[in-house]
């Protein structure tokens, strides 16, 4: 059998619709707003992944720049025993060609303690082997108790040069000692160079390594928090049409109530409506009245037609007949 349609109004068939129309876009809005939190959720796992590489990397890339560290005061070393080396050289030479300096020209440290160190030998030699007399002695034990204090202040920072002892008594030899120190400082600088060189190579690839990687942990978060965004903002969306949909709702009900209200009163009505007398006691009671007042009811609970039927007619007296010839013969 067929199965009996349901009786809407227009008011509440339009209801509905709008209902079902609005539920559909919640329902894509929804699928929307998954599917952004979804894709979020794998890029900031590809981002956290990213991010552990440039951790790791930026360890190794630490030890990198402490080597190159390392080895860039391993040069300076060199360059300035060379130097220190190299000024003393010039300055043995300026002895040996009887050279004075040039006003206003910067004396090395090392120059310096080597220039000290030869003229306390001379005066000690002087002060030893020569008879002088009572003023110059005073003046040469001055000047030996100046040197030597200069000396002692010097000595820290030319021992940090490690220095050659000389023999200040043949310039030549010295001037020769001093450069070949000099040329052996000046090559293992260059040793040093040619290590850092390398090291350079690979600690460029390690800084255009690790900015890929920051460059692209940030990439990924950008994207990552970009699709959040848009989650949220539909997620919004669906806030509001929800407050839509649940007033919908809440007026389809008010009209489905407010009709099958309507109904169930109705039916009420016609029902009460037909029911007999004998369904009913306030129907019975009602006909009662109504027969009794237009005098169609007599006791016992019978109408006048009824009665008339039931009742039974008076029957008539038979007449006997009577025996004439039986009359006669008496």
């Amino acid at each position: 059998m067929a199965r009996e349609e349901r009786f809407e109004p227009e008011s509440e068939k339009a209801l509905r619709e709008n209902l079902y129309s609005m539920e559909a876009r919640v329902r894509k809005l929804r699928d929307t707003r998954n599917n952004f939190n979804a894709e979020a959720k794998a890029i900031a796992e590809q981002r956290n992944s990213i991010q552990k590489q440039y951790k790791d990397h930026r360890e190794k890339h630490t030890l990198l720049l402490a080597e190159m560290k390392v080895l860039r005061s391993e040069i300076n070393v060199h360059k300035e025993k060379r130097n220190a080396l190299q000024a003393q050289r010039k300055d043995l030479i300026n002895q040996s060609q009887g050279r004075k300096k040039e006003k206003g020209e910067k004396q090395t440290a090392s120059a310096e303690y080597i220039r000290l160190k030869g003229e306390i030998a001379n005066l000690e030699s002087t002060f030893e082997t020569t008879s002088v007399s009572k003023t110059r002695e005073d003046k040469i034990m001055s000047d030996l108790k100046r040197m030597n204090q200069r000396v002692n202040e010097l000595e820290p920072e030319v021992g940090k040069f490690e220095m050659v002892k000389l023999d200040l008594s043949d310039l030549d030899v010295a001037i020769k000692t001093l450069t070949a120190e000099a040329d052996a400082s000046h090559q293992l600088m260059l040793e040093v160079i040619a290590k850092a060189d390398e090291l350079k190579v690979e600690l460029d690839d390690s800084f255009s390594h690790r900015d890929f990687l920051k460059a692209e942990g940030d990439r990924l978060h950008e994207e990552s928090v970009g699709l959040r965004e848009k989650a949220n903002q539909v997620h919004e969306k669906i806030d509001a049409m929800m407050v839509e949909v649940n007033q919908t709702r809440e007026q389809l009900n008010l009209s489905q109530q407010e009709r099958e209200s309507w109904m169930t009163d109705h039916n009420k009505k016609v029902k009460t409506e037909m029911k007999t007398g004998a369904e009913s006691e306030e129907v019975a009671t009602s006909l009662i009245d109504t027969l009794l007042s237009e005098g169609t009811l007599i006791m016992g609970g019978l109408g006048v037609s009824d009665y008339n039927e039931q009742t039974p007619k008076p029957k008539k007296a038979k007449k006997s007949k009577v025996n004439v010839g039986a009359m006669k013969r008496k």
